[in-house]
């Protein structure tokens, strides 16, 4: 067991000197600097002396190193886009809520989606299962930006049931305006849960032990809930890890068009206005998740089915 974490955690920390090194090429790569004429005419001598402030004068490498040095001792810099706040002290302030959207939208995709998968495998070759493939394709194909402009057409312009924006800050906000943006990115994940849901069943639904189980007299939930759906996880496992690290770091698309305040916006402006610390910080935060994330899947494959193993034998 120590063996195997001292091996991903090795891993994990090559994979983060390498995203780190490829994002601040990539970033310095693309035309354009925070501090360009043409975005904010400037004296030589100020330009310069800013420059300066921010150690944008010294060589590539050398920035580099400098960011890194720093970000290892959890300083991440100060945000072009926002001066009068350090990096860490904006991701603290904006990712809380992408967490929040994140989270409800990772518990509502796997209730859905489970229900779902689960309906279409008992149900197989019925109107049931139809529907639910139906659906479940039409959520993995369509973007959810697509499903979030649907939605908001039908629910808050045509109906006018719910805000078109915004999100809640208090007990006296609107509560309301959670509903759609939760909803329009927990679509995707659902489909997806509800695909490997059913495809697994489907399989342990007709494996020897279930039939013998039958043959016993169980009932029906008692035969999906208590043997087949434990060994129907493991692929539901694999393909809703990495789903969480994207949901809780905010996305772009739909935080935008319901006007969130969170992390996926500041990214996004973050990029427009090459605030390169907002950018690295974001890029070190959704490699780290990916890496905990897949980490956290492989060590519970062993918890779903204590017959693997995944650091030699028993």
């Amino acid at each position: 067991m120590v063996v195997y974490l001292v091996g991903r955690t090795t891993g994990i920390v090559v994979v983060f000197f390498i995203v780190s090194v490829l994002a601040f090429v990539l970033m310095h790569s693309v035309p354009g600097g925070p501090f360009d004429e043409e975005k904010a005419p400037l004296p030589p001598a100020a330009k310069e002396n800013i420059l300066r402030k921010y150690g944008l004068d010294r060589p590539l490498y050398e920035q580099y190193l400098n960011y890194m040095g720093n970000a290892l001792h959890g300083d991440f810099g100060i945000s072009f886009q926002s001066p009068t706040e350090t990096v860490m002290q904006l991701i603290a302030r904006a990712w809380p809520t992408s967490m929040q959207l994140g989270g409800l939208a990772i518990i509502l995709a796997f209730i859905v989606g489970l229900a779902s998968g689960i309906l279409a495998a008992v149900n197989q070759n019925t109107w049931v299962d139809y529907v639910v493939t139906f659906v479940s394709t039409l959520g993995i194909t369509v973007p959810n930006f697509v499903i979030a402009l649907w939605l908001l057409f039908v629910f808050s312009v045509g109906l006018g049931w719910v805000p078109t924006g915004g999100w809640p800050t208090g007990l006296d906000s609107d509560w309301r305006t959670v509903i759609l943006p939760v909803v329009s990115l927990a679509l995707g994940p659902s489909a997806l849960v509800a695909r490997y849901t059913r495809s697994s069943l489907v399989e342990v639904l007709h494996a020897e032990y279930i039939r013998t189980a039958r043959a016993k007299g169980l009932m029906q939930h008692m035969v999906v809930l208590r043997h087949a759906l434990k060994n129907g996880l493991i692929p539901l496992i694999t393909i809703l890890g990495p789903q969480i690290p994207s949901l809780i770091t905010g996305t772009i698309f739909i935080e935008v068009i319901f006007r969130v305040p969170g992390l996926g916006k500041f990214f996004l402006s973050s990029i427009a206005l090459r605030d390169y610390p907002m950018i690295m910080a974001t890029m070190l935060l959704v490699a780290t998740l990916w890496s905990f994330t897949y980490l956290a899947s492989d060590l519970l494959y062993t918890v779903v089915d204590p017959r693997i193993r995944l650091f030699g034998k028993a």
